[in-house]
């Protein structure tokens, strides 16, 4: 079973409440996963398949 991962922070975020995933608003390929630290912090967030950032 793969264990997804925050692509800000890196946590875990198995029963992490208020987490999110969607796709990449650059390419639309690459599924973004949050955290809800990540959120709440506005940390940023690099694309490894296009390069883009957000948030914005």
């Amino acid at each position: 079973m793969e264990v997804k991962r925050c692509i800000s922070t890196n946590e875990r975020i198995t029963n992490n409440v208020g987490s999110v995933s969607f796709k990449c608003p650059g390419c639309g390929d690459y599924e973004i996963i949050r955290s809800k630290k990540a959120r709440q912090i506005v940390a940023k967030y690099t694309c490894p398949k296009c390069g883009f950032t957000g948030p914005n």
